[in-house]
């Protein structure tokens, strides 16, 4: 029951640390659909570890109910979990989470293989201080490495590197800021990161100008 507590007190504490608009624990306790999640998944959690599985998932449906955010109590999830604003939020059942992870709403931990068999991991794995922006869709038994990004409405079907911003459909690397690569970012992205492929697209770009102009050039000299 101690070690419960300590828990849940990680998770409302994380809540102060990366939400800059909740100023208490009491405040994170009654104003947080996030903390009402989390609290109501290792309710849920422990009474299915303990064989009391159908309780356990009736229970994580009325959670979801009451918060909008939806964990299926056989995910696995560490300390100091954060799911900021909440709303949409789904956590499949094969999911594992680690220390210090941060979720916006509208993310999804699904998985893609609806037909396999019952134990096999379908849902993804985050490592220790990812970060998951708001809509962002994480489908398939992946892996996002420690300290990884994954930007506002990506969705990404590969393995993420360990301390590796992903942005796009699907999810692709971006060039980071090594300074900002292991400092906490809301929503998964600085706006001072560079997509590869929008630099690459303004370099056509301009290639394109170029020629343009060298063709008028040779019009002219006709």
């Amino acid at each position: 029951m101690v070690k419960f507590f300590n828990c849940f007190l990680d998770d409302i504490d994380a809540v102060i640390q990366r939400d800059p608009a909740t100023r208490s624990r009491t405040e994170a306790f009654l104003c947080s659909s996030g903390v009402h999640a989390i609290l109501c998944y290792r309710l849920n959690h422990f009474l299915w570890k303990k064989n009391f599985k159908l309780l356990a998932r009736v229970l994580s449906q009325f959670a979801r109910f009451l918060t909008g955010i939806e964990i299926h109590p056989a995910a696995k999830i560490g300390k100091s979990f954060f799911i900021d604003h909440g709303n949409g939020v789904v956590i499949g059942e094969t999911t594992e989470i680690g220390n210090n992870v941060t979720l916006y709403h509208d993310v999804t931990l699904g998985g893609i293989n609806v037909f396999n068999k019952k134990g096999k991991k379908r849902h993804p794995t985050l490592d220790d201080n990812v970060v998951i922006g708001a809509g962002a869709q994480v489908l398939g038994p992946i892996v996002i490495g420690k300290n990884a990004k994954v930007g506002a409405n990506a969705v990404v079907l590969k393995d993420v590197a360990e301390n590796e911003t992903v942005v796009g459909v699907p999810a692709h690397p971006i060039h980071e800021n090594k300074n900002n690569k292991n400092k906490f970012q809301a929503y998964g992205v600085n706006v001072s990161s560079k997509d590869p492929i929008e630099e690459k697209f303004d370099k056509l770009s301009k290639e394109i100008s170029s020629l343009k102009e060298e063709l008028a050039q040779l019009k002219q000299g006709k």
